[in-house]
């Protein structure tokens, strides 16, 4: 019997593609996570994505806020 060459045995793994869903999904989290911390949804409503992920690093400066 002749051995499996080592090419069909052992595949590189490569990383998974980013979807636009998943992407939506992950903002509409964060976006309920701000809201849980006090910021007010109209507020919430002019943020862009990178703004809401950047208040998101520091919680405690928005609780001291609220």
């Amino acid at each position: 019997m002749a051995q499996s060459s080592p090419q069909r045995r052992y595949k590189v793994p490569r990383t998974p593609t980013k979807s636009a869903g998943k992407r939506r999904q992950r903002v509409k989290v964060q976006k309920r996570r701000l809201a849980a911390l006090g910021v007010a949804d109209t507020e919430i409503a002019k943020l862009n994505d990178q703004k809401i992920r950047q208040m998101l690093r520091h919680p405690a400066k928005l609780a001291k806020k609220a």
